[in-house]
């Protein structure tokens, strides 16, 4: 990010100009790999230099300069260094652990499109991303080091979504669409519209938060003639919002996309109510409402990263009620082995006894609500 309209002092170690830093191409090429080159902005510690000797087996490591930007180099438990710079933890495998935690293989009807609710579709348009993060439910086929080798087979996705009028609309993500060129995006949005009976589109996206300056009036102009279109970002931690991604995503609200959040309960990232406040009213602040908050999949090389689902469930209630309704997601798990997003909520509900309903507020008072008989 810049401060106050100057360059990140991280900047000097590329010596890159105003004008190089807010370049995605120039960003995505000074891209961090290596133990070495992350060395030379980060402090890192033994065992994250052992990790990183290892787990591109699975998952690919890049950290493109703008999200380096954001991190303490010094403090290994910097929340935004945990999403992005593996440790030895990877590399274990437990037994509740998958590959395919959301069993999205076996609702694949052809490659690359997954039909899994009624009236919906997830399309993998690729398997690329700015930044690897390393909780990743898809590790099995991005960045193209995981068991899978990525395809979408494109002519006959469309022919399926043709041939099937229950699907009003599709979710594009991957890997991260926002990483395709224009042109290829705009073809693709094109002729899903082309299906008379879509009615909207979707993005999933991190890139306004790991590389925002791929955020040009140029692609702002081109997604606003697909509208209605919804942007889903990624965004896990308050100081992911710096003054770059302010002004990505200011520019995605202006052209009239609406944009949601969906974030991932981290252990030692975001596990707390105090980060999740903090998290949510920047969101608003960006113009980005607080979406999901999902519980960490069970894939494998993960279990550092898993909380409690009480755990969730007890920062909705520490947010319900104590800020505005806009502020607080919706806390999900989504069901090991294809089951879809299962909302875990709050008990509000006390107790039912004829003629009433004893309610719990988001202060522990008891209220009752009036049944009326039904006829």
């Amino acid at each position: 990010m810049k401060e106050n309209g100057k360059l990140p002092s991280l900047a000097a170690k590329w010596g890159a100009t105003v004008e190089q830093w807010q370049d995605a191409a120039w960003q995505m090429r000074h891209a961090c790999c290596t133990a070495e080159e992350l060395e030379r902005v980060l402090q890192l510690t033994l065992q994250e230099r052992a990790a990183l000797q290892q787990v591109g087996q699975r998952l690919a490591v890049r950290v493109t300069p703008h999200f380096l930007s954001l991190i303490d180099p010094a403090n290994a438990a910097d929340p935004l260094r945990r999403q992005v710079i593996p440790l030895p933890e990877e590399l274990e495998s437990h037994p509740e652990e998958l590959v395919d935690p959301c069993g999205e293989q076996k609702d694949e009807k052809v490659p690359g499109l997954v039909h899994r609710y009624p009236d919906r579709v997830l399309l993998l348009c690729t398997d690329r991303c700015a930044t690897y993060c390393r909780y990743c439910t898809r590790a099995r086929m991005v960045s193209g080091k995981g068991r899978e080798r990525w395809h979408l087979d494109w002519d006959g996705a469309l022919k399926y979504l043709r041939d099937h009028a229950e699907v009003r609309d599709v979710l594009l993500s991957g890997g991260d669409p926002l990483l395709l060129t224009d042109e290829r995006l705009d073809t693709m949005l094109s002729e899903l519209r082309s299906i008379s009976h879509i009615e909207f589109l979707r993005i999933g996206t991190r890139v306004p938060i790991m590389l925002p300056q791929r955020i040009t009036p140029a692609l702002c102009a081109m997604l606003h003639r697909h509208v209605p279109l919804f942007i889903s970002i990624h965004c896990n931690h308050p100081h992911e919002l710096g003054e770059d991604a302010e002004r990505a995503l200011g520019m995605l609200a202006d052209s009239g996309i609406p944009l949601g959040n969906q974030s991932v309960l981290l252990r030692g990232v975001n596990d707390s109510a105090e980060v999740q406040r903090a998290l949510v009213h920047r969101l608003l602040q960006c113009r980005v409402r607080p979406y999901y908050l999902y519980q960490c999949d069970p894939v494998v090389g993960t279990r550092h990263f898993r909380t409690h689902p009480q755990e969730g469930i007890d920062i909705i209630s520490a947010l319900r009620g104590f800020t505005s309704g806009y502020a607080v997601p919706q806390f999900v798990i989504d069901a090991p082995g294809g089951g879809g997003k299962v909302p875990l909520n709050p008990n509000y509900v006390v107790a039912e006894e004829p003629g009433r309903l004893l309610l719990r507020n988001f202060r522990g008072g008891i209220y009752e609500y009036p049944v009326t008989p039904q006829v």
